[in-house]
């Protein structure tokens, strides 16, 4: 394995930030061990067997499906740098919370392309995992976000770990996601200090993310923070936190997206126009276009959609099972101008089933409109075929 490691009082450098971020630090210490194991009879080259994976690579990481790999710390590519992973692997990360994490900063890429019979599991080292084991998989890509003035290539800095992200390249690539599962992951060192299934930061469209699971999550399932990105083909079994959730300007789409709530959740979809812990400097909100969706609640009340702080987009083929409040719009007359996008048009919700669901849309805008304004063709929605496409790699689903 001929891969640097360099501590993070190195590292830190390579970050700069044009928001204050007040998180607590993530100390990121070289702790690479490799096991070896001689080969039979006692003789030859030794085998390396076990690899733990912590600190900050300068050079590209492939992983070998022979070998045992642990995340033991923060997991950091450089940029310039490419992490890939072979279908068919398991990579698991010691039980330490969020201190356990793979990020693929600014410049860098990740290559994990699994099929539906070998897909990529990333998950937890307990032995017996349960939410919050460790802190998912982070992508930091070069896409615009709203938190910076619009055209510049000012950047951000993550909620966790302080990772640069954000600036002027919409078609900025981090690389290949397909048929990955991340499973376990996701927790918070405070109410601002979060990490998700998988953070996506600023990530543009050169990107795939295509056929990944989170499963049993302690926070958001999948978390954009601005950029460009199009996802398709996400799973969200148990999140404990919000299922989907974006904000700082995203612009991307969302394809074939299914939502399962267990005993412990919030929102299916949690979606906000711009930083409210920010500002909007780049005077846009969030606009994502949400194109075949089937969220399963699990009849105990709540919201399936909360739209706030002005976000619009256009939601479609939509199906939403057993809650109170299927669409919770948020907002009021100033900074979160939420209403106004349906006013203007901007925020709209296309063929859409109902099944038990009690109130299909509260109004909290500060705007007066009609219910008519914002939905369309009630009972047109199909939702996903989640059976099809999900066969195979997705884990827990009803």
């Amino acid at each position: 394995m001929k891969n640097k490691f360099l501590l993070f009082g190195i590292a830190a450098t390579l970050f700069m930030a044009c928001e204050s971020d007040d998180t607590s630090e993530i100390i990121i210490n070289d702790n690479s061990v490799t096991t070896t194991t001689s080969t039979s009879g006692g003789g030859g080259t030794p085998t390396e067997t076990r690899v733990n994976l912590n600190g900050l690579y300068t050079e590209d990481l492939t992983l070998d499906s022979d070998i045992e790999y642990i995340i033991t710390g923060p997991v950091l590519m450089a940029d310039g740098t490419t992490l890939t992973i072979p279908g068919g692997m398991t990579i698991k990360a010691e039980p330490i919370g969020v201190n356990a994490y793979i990020a693929i900063q600014q410049g860098a890429r990740i290559n994990a392309i699994g099929s539906s019979s070998e897909p990529i599991i990333l998950t937890s080292n307990a032995t017996t995992p349960s939410s919050g084991d460790w802190g998912g998989l982070i992508l930091c890509g070069r896409a615009p976000i709203n938190s910076t003035p619009e055209g510049s290539d000012d950047i951000a800095t993550s909620e966790v770990g302080a990772l640069a992200f954000g600036g002027n390249a919409p078609t900025d690539n981090s690389g290949n996601l397909e048929y990955v599962r991340i499973e376990y992951a996701g927790g918070a060192i405070d109410g601002n200090a979060e990490l998700n299934g998988l953070s996506v930061y600023g990530v543009g469209n050169g990107t795939t993310i295509d056929f990944v699971q989170v499963y049993e999550g302690s926070d958001d399932g999948f978390e954009f923070f601005g950029g460009t990105v199009n996802a398709s083909h996400l799973v969200v079994v148990n999140a404990e936190d919000d299922s989907i959730d974006w904000t700082e300007g995203y612009t991307g789409s969302l394809t074939d997206i299914y939502v399962q709530h267990g005993t412990s959740h919030d929102k299916a979809f949690e979606c906000d126009g711009y930083n409210t812990d920010f500002s909007n400097e780049g005077g846009y909100f969030s606009t994502p276009t949400v194109t075949n969706v089937t969220i399963a609640g699990a009849n105990d009340g709540g919201e399936a959609i909360r739209l706030r702080a002005g976000t619009q987009g256009t939601f479609t083929n939509i199906v939403i099972n057993d809650f109170d409040e299927a669409f919770d719009l948020d907002g009021d007359t100033g900074d979160n101008p939420t209403g106004q996008g349906v006013i203007d048009d901007f925020l709209n919700i296309v063929d859409i089933t109902f099944t038990n669901v009690t109130t299909t849309l509260k109004n909290d805008t500060g705007f007066t409109f009609n219910e008519s304004d914002v939905i369309s063709g009630v009972g047109n929605g199909t939702g996903t075929d989640i059976a099809s496409w999900g066969a195979g790699w997705a884990r827990g689903i009803n």
